[in-house]
């Protein structure tokens, strides 16, 4: 028989912290049962199925790539190399690497991709029970030496309660500069200089325009979208608009949005 490990990673998404991953070689006589992708699993139980993984699987791995990493090779290289890591971490080679998702890392032995792999293979959806596990466990370590963020209950993901924090503390060391909602910090030092003098509810306010701003001119494909939710966008924070202490980011949201709202129309009339 083929020794096959299935492989996945948890915390490509997350605005702070290290990427990890998991591989994993299920042993077919030692059966556990209610393996599914890790996200749609409660905490208590990916614990409780975890540690029957580690107990009865032939073999295991968990390995991570740290935010430094993330920052300077971006968030898809770092998971392909936490990924390669955990493959080769494992104390039985495999013979075969299957992977969740559509691309493979470079590793000492043939691999697969499966896109919804977690949902599709048990033995990928061990290994992202196995890495979701020790990736929530390291946040909540996190947040003992940052507990003002609340890393344990979001465990860094970009939430309303995490955003809010970041707009009201600014970032700390764990935060990834290479994504924008945390990048914003460093660009020109911007919001250093004017960010900090604000009264605070107006410095949250005007960090999550920026946020949902920077959200709109990527995600929406469409001008008319584009052009309805950016009208709302200005309702919505109309009182950071009129704000005078946040004119140099009002200012850097209308350029963004003016840019991107081009780029549209530019792209629509080469279509047409």
């Amino acid at each position: 028989m083929i020794l096959v490990c299935g492989v996945d990673e948890a915390g490509r998404g997350p605005l702070a912290g290290p990427v990890y991953a998991a591989a994993v070689i299920l042993n077919p006589e030692r059966r556990v049962n209610g393996l599914a992708d890790s996200k749609v699993l409660p905490p208590e139980r990916r614990e409780l199925l975890a540690q029957r993984i580690k107990d009865r699987a032939v073999a295991w791995s968990v390995a991570w790539a740290s935010v430094e990493e993330i920052d300077r090779l971006n968030i898809f290289r770092a998971a392909m190399l936490a990924m390669r890591r955990a493959v080769e971490g494992l104390p039985v080679a495999p013979q075969e690497a299957w992977i969740d998702g559509q691309h493979c890392p470079e590793l000492p032995c043939p691999a697969r991709a499966f896109v919804d792999g977690d949902a599709r293979h048990r033995m990928i959806s061990a290994a992202s029970i196995l890495a979701k596990t020790e990736r929530d466990a390291e946040m909540a370590r996190l947040h003992e030496r940052f507990p003002q963020y609340g890393f344990d209950k979001h465990k860094g993901y970009s939430t309303p309660e995490h955003l809010d924090r970041l707009g009201r503390l600014g970032p700390c060391e764990i935060h990834r500069k290479s994504f924008y909602a945390v990048g914003v910090f460093f660009q020109g030092n911007l919001f250093g200089q004017t960010w900090e003098s604000m009264a605070e509810s107006l410095r949250i306010r005007s960090y999550r325009l920026y946020c949902e701003a920077m959200k709109l001119s990527t995600a929406v494909k469409r001008l008319t979208e584009f052009d309805f939710r950016a009208r709302r966008l200005k309702r919505e924070y109309a009182d950071v608009f009129a704000a005078r202490d946040a004119a140099p980011h009002v200012d850097m949201v209308r350029t963004l949005l003016r840019t991107a709202r081009a780029d549209l129309r530019s792209g629509e009339k080469s279509r047409s």
